[in-house]
């Protein structure tokens, strides 16, 4: 009997390192099939978009470029060929989606590369691949639909004119973008032509899409990330005063109102509406920590990058404890060394009229074959719920004050419904003329189908208010 149980204790010893081995090779093949699940759904599309991708080359030889179109089904981007066959790319529209529809001549950029697969992809009925094999001719590749809408896109670009700037428009529920607008800007249909021109210092950098790869100080629009902060410290704004005599001095340095007014008593909202510097330096110097600004930036997505579907830059933003209340005040009010892009104040915007959720800017609609049969939609995507409704709320209120009895009020009051926003101006260089951009954020607040909008201008000036002339001018064709 005993024997019997060494003899099973010995079988079972030899065959534990072949169970462990057996459960091993089956968790790596969970872990494969995992994987493989994991880059179908969230990593092929990236690579099947890479530049390196030789894959590619081969669909350029059998397929016909796919088009470009508008959320209304208008094409912005198409494939002709001439008398002998040569293809050659078409854009209806010449400069006004220049960067983000972007161009493949020279290279490419906007959703020409970045949907450079999709548009290369043909899902062709096969009958017709078939026919199209039979009598060697190519097939029609996929269409991308965007959210981009031409009537916004137009009075963008109008309302900026020959400024140097940029211009987001966005659905506040789904994070669509409905208008991308940068200055200056190029025709893609010469770009081969005027390659050279383009590249030049002086041409302005006009490949560059500033409205997601330009680095601004956000000025008073920063004020938003710090009056939430301020919130989230003390709850409530109800309890806030503070006497704006034009200057606060803290740590040997002095900060100045706009044209050294004195707003006098304030509570909170005036502060906000007011755009109150000294104010604000307050708040930072006294009644916040570091740690809690820092915290609530890098809650709202400061210093990450935006999987966004066409290039983009970070936000930059620091503050130590060890920071110096000059630098501290400058912060606080989005100056010093805080850098942020036109699309990431959309989003922070964004969150605040979606009740606190803040959504990924996207630009596809859907993917359709040339005859309008739907391949694939692009659904909203959250990038999660930033701040609770009730401080969304609360913000919401603060900006409605901007319009309503603020800096905003002489360009957006008269509208017969709710805009909630915040101008801003942002210093850079020296203090002299002309070295200050100008900042409007802000959003329609009707509660059905509202657009969230960004714009900077830059040296805009500091006595103007050209980017909330901007956002007007789209508020208007919006709502006509």
């Amino acid at each position: 009997m005993k024997e019997k149980s060494k003899n099973k204790r010995r079988k079972a010893l030899i065959g534990k390192p072949y169970i462990i081995v057996s459960y091993l090779f089956f968790g790596m093949f969970l872990g494969m099939i995992g994987y493989m699940i994991y880059f179908k759904v969230c990593k092929s599309d990236t690579f099947a978009n890479n530049l390196y991708n030789k894959r590619q080359n081969k669909y350029e030889k059998n397929i016909v470029r796919g088009s470009i179109l508008a959320s209304n089904g208008t094409v912005l981007a198409r494939t002709d060929s001439d008398k002998e066959g040569k293809e050659f790319r078409v854009y209806p529209y010449n400069n006004l989606f220049a960067q983000v529809v972007g161009y493949c001549d020279h290279g490419s950029s906007g959703l020409e590369a970045s949907e450079n697969y999709t548009l290369r992809s043909s899902h062709v009925d096969i009958l017709e691949k078939l026919q199209n094999n039979f009598w060697d001719k190519k097939n029609k590749g996929d269409n991308l639909v965007t959210s981009l809408d031409i009537r916004l896109q137009q009075a963008a670009s109008n309302a900026i004119g020959y400024n140097r700037g940029a211009v987001i428009v966005m659905n506040t529920k789904t994070g669509k973008v409905l208008a991308d607008v940068s200055k200056p800007d190029f025709n893609p249909n010469t770009i081969a032509r005027n390659w050279e021109l383009l590249n030049k210092e002086e041409s302005g950098s006009p490949f560059l899409n500033r409205a997601l790869q330009g680095q601004y100080p956000p000025g008073s629009t920063f004020k938003i990330v710090t009056s939430l902060a301020y919130l989230r410290k003390y709850g409530t704004f109800d309890n806030f005063f503070f006497n704006c005599s034009g200057k606060y001095t803290q740590g040997g340095y002095t900060i100045h109102c706009n044209e050294n007014i004195a707003h006098r008593k304030e509570n909170f909202a005036d502060a906000f509406a007011n755009s109150c510097n000294c104010a604000f330096s307050n708040i930072a110097t006294q009644l916040l920590d570091k740690n809690s600004l820092e915290s609530t930036a890098n809650a709202l997505h400061f210093n990450e990058s935006f999987p966004i579907g066409l290039l983009s830059v970070k936000s930059f933003f620091a503050l130590e404890n060890s920071t110096a209340d000059g630098l501290t005040m400058q912060t606080s009010i989005g100056q010093g060394n805080t850098l942020i892009s036109p699309v990431h104040m959309a989003m922070i915007v964004g969150a605040v009229a979606n009740g606190g959720r803040m959504m990924e800017p996207s630009f596809v609609k859907q993917v359709e074959v040339y005859n309008g049969t739907i391949v694939k939609q692009i659904a909203p995507k959250s990038l999660g719920q930033v701040m609770t409704p009730e401080e969304a709320y609360q913000l919401t209120e603060l900006m409605k004050g901007v319009v309503q009895r603020g800096t905003a009020t002489d360009d957006l009051s008269s509208f017969p419904y709710d805009i909630a926003g915040k101008t801003g101006t942002a210093e850079y260089g020296s203090k002299e003329k002309g070295t200050a951009h100008s900042w409007f954020v802000g959003f329609s607040n009707t509660g059905n189908s509202d657009i969230v909008v960004a714009v900077i201008v830059e040296n805009g000036g500091d006595k103007s208010h050209p980017a909330t002339l901007v956002a007007r001018s789209i508020f208007e064709t919006y709502f006509s």
